[in-house]
């Protein structure tokens, strides 16, 4: 019974109390119940709050069960009503048996439900309920939210091996939009990313052979930006030298390098993969077993990056680096943000059909003010999707935060400059923040390592044909998010660094969250003299981390 309660404590609990998405604070939870678990439980009752709270309502049930919130009452009449396993809970626990003392109601009222919208089967009112869900919003309202990103994973399969299999009852269509107005079985391959998919945002995979399998991951499509511009089109089989993501967990990116070093059949390359919490290297590990990339990847668990000495014997072959670090999280708009449900009240009482029935007997309960929070009308949204508005979470970050965050963010990079046969550095964040962006790509290329080793940025013109031709470039130094200033007069792009550096945005008709990357590079030889100076020894006593928000 512990998986309702948990549940409903990351969805009451405030985001800002802890910081991170919905699905890193839930995997960073001390929950007693697995985590896969009552992310699953929430995302499958957020489908269905609308009937759910109908379906509650009209039974009648929240004024004669004092031990039942209107929170509990959805999470346990999902399972009771829709799950195949029914109430994750011994039968005598007093709120199963709350539920089931009005199993004949609730199954009639959920019948009615179905029937008031001329659905012959639950499959048709799921569809009708998600088809309501999207028309709420509006003709205009974005797409973003109804898309899933898949990415095939090459160290276990092909795209075309999956289109013959796990999507070979699926169509192909022509453009983003084509899939979000879908209810199912289409899909849409990306322009810009090889081997990553969009799929209606309907379409259930966490329970496919494919996905179990490590053959295909939910990946966003901006995360898939950073490993692809750092390795770029042209491997075949010729890339020489090993890699490190240095803030890696959970591992979508790490496991993204191993599948695109596979799908250049490149067998001489080792990804060192890290994270500095131990809590979120397990998660990493787990995630490159599944990706089956283990073989190729050298997880180092709770290692921070930036006491790693770049002249250890073990990374003298190291010639590109991954950088993720922590940030303020402004861009995630759109994705994996807490489902925020529909939830009954409780003074609706039974249905109107029953208007004889004594009800008056039975004493309403008081609500507090987060109960009475909580009964407000949210609009349910899926486990990618809606979250605060971008403006929203801005004023959330103070200018002191976001400075801690930018130096600390340089720091990541100049340590990356540090290491002695590295050429290829890739830098990117899920903010939408200049001063964590392009303020840090223009004092890294001003620092005196990037001088004295010769680093500059990766010219728009020489990355990888995907990345080229996407139209979102860095800003200017007067503008930041979309028109909202925060430029402090410290930095300045060139229009050809400006031009170098990739932007997406939330909320908008690439179905993507806000994200900023940029890559790095220099000749090999040049700097090369001095990579006997002690690089990490003179870094300054390391600053407060915020683990800010997860961007896969």
């Amino acid at each position: 019974m512990s998986l309702y309660f948990d549940a409903a404590s990351i969805l009451t609990q405030p985001s800002a109390s802890i910081g991170g998405s919905f699905k890193s604070r839930l995997y960073q939870s001390q929950l007693k119940s697995p985590p896969a678990q009552i992310y699953a439980l929430i995302i499958e009752a957020s489908k269905w709050d609308v009937v759910l709270k109908e379906v509650v309502e009209n039974a009648g049930i929240l004024p004669l069960e004092p031990k039942l919130t209107p929170l509990l009452s959805v999470l346990l009449a999902h399972d009771f009503l829709l799950s195949k396993k029914g109430i994750a809970a011994p039968a005598a626990h007093p709120l199963r048996l709350a539920i089931e003392r009005h199993k004949n109601r609730l199954k009639a009222e959920f019948v009615k439900a179905r029937i008031r919208r001329q659905c012959a089967s639950i499959d048709q009112l799921k569809a009708s309920i998600a088809q309501m869900k999207r028309s709420q919003g509006g003709e205009s309202s974005s797409i973003a939210p109804y898309v899933r990103w898949v990415r095939i994973n090459n160290v276990r399969t092909t795209l075309d091996d999956e289109l013959r299999t796990t999507f070979a009852s699926y169509k192909p269509v022509s453009s983003l939009r084509d899939v979000a107005s879908a209810e199912g079985g289409v899909y849409y391959i990306d322009k810009n990313v090889p081997d990553l998919l969009a799929l209606p945002h309907s379409v259930e995979l966490t329970s496919s052979q494919a996905y179990k399998g490590g053959k295909i991951i939910l990946q966003d499509k901006a995360s898939c930006f950073p490993a692809y511009l750092l390795l770029g089109d042209q491997l075949d089989g010729a890339w020489k030298g090993d890699l490190v993501d240095a803030c890696a967990a959970p591992g979508n990116k790490t496991t993204h390098l191993a599948s695109l070093l596979c799908s250049k059949a490149v067998s001489n390359a080792k990804i060192y993969s890290m994270d500095a919490s131990q809590h979120r290297s397990k998660t990493l590990q787990k995630m490159v077993g599944v990706a089956g990339a283990d073989k190729i990847t050298k997880v180092l668990p709770g290692q921070d990056f930036l006491a790693l000495d770049p002249l250890e014997d073990r990374f003298k072959s190291v010639t590109a680096l991954l950088l993720d670090p922590s940030c303020s999280g402004s861009g995630i708009v759109g994705r994996d943000d807490v489902p925020r449900l529909t939830l009954p009240t409780a003074a609706s009482g039974a249905p109107a059909s029953r208007p004889g029935e004594a009800r008056g007997r039975h004493k309403k309960r008081k609500r507090g003010p987060e109960q009475q929070q909580q009964q407000q009308q949210l609009v349910s949204t899926p486990p990618d999707d809606d979250a605060l508005p971008a403006e929203e979470v801005k004023s959330d970050i103070d200018a002191e935060r976001l400075s801690k965050l930018a130096n600390l963010q340089l720091r990541i990079v100049e340590h990356a400059f540090s290491f002695p046969f590295a050429t290829r550095v890739a830098y990117s964040t899920c903010s939408i923040h200049s001063q964590e962006n392009e303020s840090v790509v223009f004092r890294a290329l001003g620092s005196e390592v990037a001088k004295r080793r010769g680093w500059r940025i990766l010219p728009r013109d020489q990355q990888c044909q995907g990345m080229r031709e996407w139209k979102y470039r860095g800003v200017s130094a007067e503008e930041d998010s979309k028109g909202q200033s925060d430029y402090d007069g410290s930095w300045s792009l060139s229009e050809e660094e400006r031009e170098a550096c990739i932007r997406c945005w939330p909320n908008d008709e690439e179905c993507m969250g806000g994200f900023f990357v940029a890559g790095f590079v220099r000749e090999p030889g040049v700097g090369d003299d001095d990579v006997n100076q002690q690089n990490s020894g003179q870094l300054e006593e390391e600053e407060d981390e915020w683990e800010g928000f997860s961007s896969d």
